[in-house]
């Protein structure tokens, strides 16, 4: 976890990626060197309510996300704390925010990913971009695991019984370090809402429910949608600690054409504009990850009545 006062790692921001599509307006808390994305103007009369979460709370390729739909429709002030790869553990290590999250009436915090928790294998700031421990090695998350299941790398040096007996070593020593994770991001989670003086509201934001079956076979299937290797059970035991709950599964308007903000045209952008460890990957003419415009239209209505009862 982040040190309390100490420079925070940044992950994304995003704009540099989607400036052709969209201008997220970044500006800075107070000095803290979080960079966060505009929200909409305060309301002076109304309540002031804080979203916390990752990129589905930012809004990537959203001209109005979730929260700026609320505004609207309860008349709030709603403040988008949403913040690229993060996870529970990354908020928890930023004193300003949680400084700005007691000032308001309300949060609300998203189910964020699994893989953005550290472990005893690898270090990750609360972040989706991991640091070996025993080496100090930088990585994505994806292989990260994918080095987890593959198994010590001696072993694939003996041929096909070693690397078999690689991947057999590999696998159990996944299936102790996804329990852990799970574990820990619960913890997280747990420590986030203990931190706060106000009620919190937990959301669950997907294309899928939190059910997710334990499947080891391949990073791909062990970590599933977002938010990746979250399950029912870890829902559970942070809900119960909030004041609401809310669930949102939706696939509407994805996946979503790129057009240019400036011609209208279809456009293409390249994601090692936002991290250099994607470079190499196909540019994108279409969002297929992250929630479209009508995701995000169907998680304001899911959180509406949860927010009208608490407010």
């Amino acid at each position: 976890m982040t040190a309390p006062g100490s420079p925070p790692v940044h992950l994304s921001g995003y704009q540099n990626r989607d400036r052709e599509v969209i201008d997220y307006g970044m500006t800075e808390l107070e000095d803290s060197g979080l960079w966060f994305r505009s929200s909409p103007p305060p309301n002076p009369g109304g309540s002031k309510v804080a979203f916390i979460g990752a990129a589905q709370t930012f809004g990537c390729f959203c001209e109005k996300p979730f929260p700026d739909l609320l505004a609207e429709r309860l008349g709030i002030t709603a403040l988008n704390f949403g913040y690229g790869g993060a996870g529970p553990e990354f908020f928890l290590g930023q004193e300003k925010l949680v400084e700005q999250l007691n000032g308001c009436d309300l949060v609300v915090i998203q189910a964020m990913s699994g893989r953005s928790q550290s472990n005893s294998a690898y270090e990750s700031g609360g972040l989706e971009y991991l640091t070996r421990r025993s080496d100090g090695t930088r990585l994505g998350a994806n292989e990260a695991y994918r080095e987890v299941l593959e198994g010590p790398r001696g072993l694939h040096a003996l041929g096909a019984a070693g690397t078999k007996a690689a991947r057999v070593l590999g696998r159990r020593r996944l299936r102790r370090l996804v329990n852990e994770t799970r574990r820990a991001w619960v913890r997280s989670n747990l420590d986030l809402v203990e931190a706060l003086r106000v009620p919190a509201v937990f959301f669950w934001f997907s294309k899928r429910t939190p059910s997710l079956p334990d499947d080891l076979t391949t990073v791909k299937s062990l970590f599933g949608e977002f938010p990746q290797m979250v399950n029912t059970w870890m829902v559970e035991e942070v809900r119960r600690s909030c004041a609401g709950y809310a669930e949102c599964v939706s696939e509407r308007g994805s996946p979503q054409p790129l057009f240019s903000r400036h011609t209208g045209e279809p456009v293409t952008v390249d994601p090692a504009d936002d991290r250099p460890d994607l470079g190499g990957q196909p540019a994108w003419s279409e969002n297929l990850y992250y929630p479209s415009p009508e995701m995000h239209e169907d998680a304001a209505e899911c959180l509406l009545p949860v927010l009208k009862d608490l407010l």
